[in-house]
């Protein structure tokens, strides 16, 4: 009998960040990944971060995951987005060549106590305190279970007419929820996600599209790396667009797309629409970005992101056709979509731990989200809880009011999913804090209660240490009124010195960066504690503002709650009384987020506290 603390069940991005921090934890794992199926595989778009996303890496890495580490070992393209607006919604990606990506990932897995078990598994059920998880020829056991299968669970694959099985194309499908747990709930209906054809590199004419270089100065995403340091060659994207005839095609084969003609049953993501669905959300445009993008180095395959489809082969080559620099291109893997079964979260605790059975929990697209970087924020956090419940430690809770993380749990199992969830900046009310430039400030106090002394753990409370330091002597250093400082600021072009003022209050002028300002009247500590520093003290009023409205509601919402007594009580309508039932918060946060709740029943319910 082999027997392990934790069994992780998928290798995807999920699937080795949970395993990832178990293992780092001191525990025995295994991680079970089917054969063939390259661990942290990329079956979509090679790229990492984006709006909302970046923030989530920085948070992964801040928590001691794998994500911003093998995200900066395979990087062939930097950029910051975002990057003309306020600090608090710029984010940071990346390109990656994904057969790096999956090497890196590898390497990493194989150095580290993690058993790696690459088979399919049939069939777990828990029986005396302990889950069996059986494979093709053997069963392994557990104490927990994390379980992040991605798109895999009675995944089909859709090409026009087409329907194969399969989680990604040329991979074999798993079972349905249903075969392989007894008495887990699903969502009503399936999910839906799609990718758009490959194209032949050869065949492209990039020089009729606009290019994208990478850009130098953004900053890698693992903290303990040099910033700017790449450990591959940069190459750049390009951007096209599709025109009236791409559309026009695209709207005259309607009843051939599996969306349109009733194929395909699932829900697709709002936020990262089909080509066919632009086509007939948007009747009166036809002009829609495509970022052309090498899926790595010595990879012939591009990425044309912005065209998913599942249209037939046919309609595929036509309407590519049409499109600026891509008019003799041809497709060497055609555009799919892939339906697959999705967890119901509201079963889910904010440990990420199925309710009704505990030890095993779920992370990643299996619980209807979208993205890698999604992913990797429920697997690390999946894994740290299933590990600190077998040490009987206290779960960690990581707040949305302190990282994106915090915000997506709550999200998750606070609603019933009617769609893929995608994070963005827009779903965080405190996004003026929750910046990628102070992740390790908002996240060092999560990473504390883990108790290891990792390099990691070093530099964080050095950071801290720093942070504190440097916060105080731009608080009280003055800048006197005097001609010297006088003609320094003209020097500086920091504009006007009328009375003494603090260094802070020079880093919230308006026309001056920060960054850029306090590094010149600093020497000695660390970048990122200058970086989060400065932007910090530019947002100040700003932040506190914002605490001061929403310091209550806060307050509020991480008060313990019992459902069963709210439920029970003659003051709360029956239909509220309904869906707090079906949902089972543990928080007044989450009951606010519930869909339909009264503003009487949650009056009722904070008076109660």
């Amino acid at each position: 009998m082999e027997k392990f603390d934790i069994i992780v069940i998928g290798g995807g991005h999920a699937g080795i960040e949970a395993a990832w921090i178990s293992d780092q934890m001191g525990l025995k794992v295994a991680l079970v990944s089917m054969k063939g199926i390259p661990l942290a595989s990329t079956p979509c778009n090679p790229a990492i971060g984006g709006v909302g996303k970046g923030q989530v890496v920085r948070e992964v890495d801040a928590l001691g995951g794998l994500m911003g580490k093998i995200a900066d070992l395979s990087a062939i393209q930097y950029r910051t987005l975002n990057e003309s607006k306020g600090y608090a919604v710029r984010s940071t990606r990346v390109q990656v060549d994904k057969e790096e990506y999956a090497k890196n990932a590898e390497k990493i897995i194989a150095s580290s106590g993690i058993t790696l078990l690459q088979e399919k598994v049939s069939k777990v059920y828990k029986k005396e305190n302990m889950f069996h998880v059986e494979l093709n020829n053997y069963v392994i056991y557990g104490k927990k279970v994390v379980v992040t299968t991605g798109t895999f669970l009675r995944g089909v694959l859709h090409v026009g007419e087409e329907q194969n099985i399969g989680g990604r194309v040329d991979e074999m499908a798993s079972s349905g929820l249903q075969d392989l747990f007894s008495f887990i709930k699903t969502t009503p209906s399936r999910f839906k996600t799609g990718t758009p054809p490959r194209l032949d590199r050869e065949t492209i004419d990039f020089s009729s599209m606009e290019p994208q270089e990478s850009d130098s100065s953004t900053q890698n995403f693992h903290i303990l790396n040099n910033p700017y340091h790449r450990e591959l060659k940069q190459v750049h994207c390009y951007l096209t667009r599709t025109n009236d005839e791409t559309l026009g095609i695209i709207r005259a084969n309607k009843d051939r797309s599996p969306i349109f003609n009733g194929q395909i049953k699932g829900v697709g993501p709002r936020y990262c629409p089909s080509i066919e669905d632009k086509a007939f959300r948007y009747p009166e445009r036809n002009s829609h970005h495509i970022f052309v993008e090498p899926e790595g180095l010595n990879i012939p395959t591009i990425y044309p992101n912005g065209i998913s489809t599942s249209l037939p082969k046919d309609a595929q080559e036509d309407f590519v056709r049409t499109i600026k620099g891509l008019e003799k291109a041809k497709i060497l893997v055609y555009g799919y979509a892939v339906e697959y079964d999705v967890v119901d979260t509201t079963n889910l605790s904010r440990t990420l731990e199925y309710k009704d059975i505990p030890g095993l929990y779920f992370a990643g697209q299996v619980n209807g989200t979208s993205g890698y970087e999604e992913a990797a924020g429920q697997g690390v956090m999946a894994g740290i809880n299933a590990s600190l419940a077998f040490l009987n430690k206290n779960p960690l809770i990581i707040e949305r009011t302190d990282s994106y993380i915090g915000v997506m749990i709550e999200d998750l199992v606070s609603n019933k999913r009617d769609e893929p969830y995608r994070l963005f900046t827009a779903r965080a009310e405190n996004r003026l804090f929750i910046r990628e430039d102070n992740t390790t400030n908002r996240i060092h106090q999560y990473r504390k209660q883990l108790e290891l002394n990792t390099d990691l753990d070093k530099f964080q409370t050095q950071y801290i240490e720093e942070y504190a330091k440097l916060d105080k002597y731009c608080e009280k250093f003055l800048f006197k009124s005097n001609l010297e400082t006088k003609n320094y600021f003209e020097k500086m072009n920091y504009g006007p010195l009328e009375d003494n003022i603090s260094l802070a209050q020079l880093l919230k002028r308006s026309t001056l960066d920060p960054v850029a300002t306090l590094m010149n009247e600093v020497k000695g500590f660390l970048f990122p504690v200058v970086q989060a520093v400065a932007i910090s003290k530019k947002y100040e009023g700003y932040i506190n503002r914002a605490n001061l409205e929403n310091k209550k509601q806060i307050r509020l919402g991480k008060k313990r709650i019992d459902w069963q007594n709210i439920v029970n009580s003659p003051n709360i309508s029956n239909e509220c009384k309904q869906r707090i039932s079906e949902i089972r918060p543990e928080t007044f946060s989450e009951i606010q987020r519930i869909k339909g709740i009264r503003p009487a029943t949650l009056a009722f319910i904070a008076g109660s506290f």
